[in-house]
């Protein structure tokens, strides 16, 4: 998986009862993408650090 700051992480719900939730990645460390990444969440607006999983895509900004 490769992001750049800017991109958006989607990740999908994996339970009948959980949500699925979006977040702008802030930063990226890593100089080929590849996370960790510092995301802000937009249904708790705060931010935490990502390590995607197989539920997790990335929406690239234009």
């Amino acid at each position: 998986m490769k992001a750049a700051a800017g991109d958006t992480v989607i990740v999908e719900g994996t339970h009948v009862s959980s949500h699925r939730r979006q977040g702008e990645i802030v930063e990226v460390h890593d100089p080929n993408g590849a996370p960790p990444y510092l995301v802000h969440w937009t249904d708790t607006d705060s931010e935490s650090l990502f390590f995607p999983g197989p539920d997790a895509h990335i929406i690239h900004s234009e």
